[in-house]
């Protein structure tokens, strides 16, 4: 018989004893009886009657088609009558994923239908009050929304208010700690308010959160890397960058279009371990990649500026030559490394 490696995490709320206990009831007879159970949770086992939730912090287990097609289907039929909360599952075989699967509450109660509102317009600029009122009005009907606190904290670190954003992080965070979204917006809110050791345990925290096939978990491992080069860690920068550059993102994948930027700081990183050869290797790789839209200038003179100073440090030729492109592109460090190479 085969079988797939399959993850699933998440929770789901259910605001009431009532709900929750029907729910728990429900679950329990058709894990008997309509699925006989072909099921790869019992119900004791991801049933909190304290919290009046079902969780699943996060399930690998090997599973046939019957299995996944089972569980998925009946995470899907438990999640009607929930208030809040999400699931997701992934099926895999060698390493490559077969299936994926996003469950989360779908009804017309008014904490369901104000966050699906609220979240819709956090994705149109210029919407950030009234998604704000939608995602409070959701936490107001349902308090315990961690969903609507994450969704809320972005549109507040949008606006650049950075204390409302931790906070509402960190409340998501309270109510529900296995989700990686939280953590990743704290980290950003953090690094802008100067908090660059803080930024860095929350994305070590939502790595572990998520899973490598989430394009959430190489985001993560970018932005620590970026951190501990700011920080002159720069083992730790290599390490976080090599993996982001061993990685074959897909097209779609929003990762695909950073790798350019990232082969760049991988070199900055190597440049201040003193590995130059290396150095020069990461910088060639960035310029070889096509940039994704328009940079600006500066930006783009960035692979050659350093790959000049990798190049001069390593003995090789060639670094003047990088520092007179980069600087026609604008930079003026380039600028001055070439007034003082005459």
């Amino acid at each position: 018989m085969i079988t797939y490696k399959t993850i699933f995490s998440g929770h789901l709320d259910f605001g009431t004893e009532r709900s929750f206990e029907q729910v728990m009831k429900m679950y329990e007879h058709r894990y008997e009886n309509y699925y006989r159970k072909s099921i790869l949770f019992e119900f004791e086992d991801i049933f909190d009657a304290e919290k009046l939730t079902v969780e699943i912090p996060r399930h690998i287990a090997q599973a046939t088609n019957k299995e996944w097609n089972n569980t998925v289907n009946l995470l899907k039929y438990v999640a009607q009558y929930a208030v809040a909360g999400n699931f997701r599952a992934w099926k895999l075989e060698d390493g490559k994923c077969l299936d994926s699967v996003f469950i989360e509450p779908e009804g017309d109660k008014a904490a369901i239908q104000q966050f699906i509102h609220g979240r819709d317009l956090v994705k149109e600029e210029g919407k950030e009050d009234e998604a704000t009122k939608a995602l409070t009005r959701a936490i107001k009907k349902f308090e315990r929304h961690a969903f609507a606190y994450e969704r809320r904290g972005f549109v507040n670190y949008r606006l650049g208010n950075y204390d409302d954003a931790i906070y509402d992080y960190t409340k998501s965070i309270d109510i529900c700690s296995n989700n990686a979204e939280p953590y990743l917006g704290r980290a950003y809110a953090k690094r802008k308010k100067g908090d660059i050791k803080g930024a860095i345990a929350d994305l070590a925290v939502a790595c572990t959160k998520c899973i490598p096939h989430q394009p959430i978990y190489w985001q993560a491992r970018r932005m620590k890397g970026e951190l501990h080069l700011e920080m002159k860690q720069y083992d730790k920068a290599i390490f976080e960058f090599k993996m982001f550059t061993n990685r074959a993102f897909d097209r779609k994948n929003p990762n695909f279009a950073r790798r350019k930027q990232v082969f760049a700081l991988y070199g900055k990183a190597l440049i201040g371990a003193g590995e130059y050869k290396k150095a020069i290797d990461m910088f060639n790789q960035s310029l070889s990649i096509e940039a994704a839209g328009q940079e600006k200038a500066p930006e783009a003179s960035e692979p050659l500026l350093y790959r000049g100073i990798a190049r001069q440090k390593a003995g090789q030729k060639g670094f003047v030559k990088d520092w007179k492109e980069a600087s026609q592109l604008g930079s003026a460090e380039a600028k001055e490394l070439l007034a003082a190479s005459k």
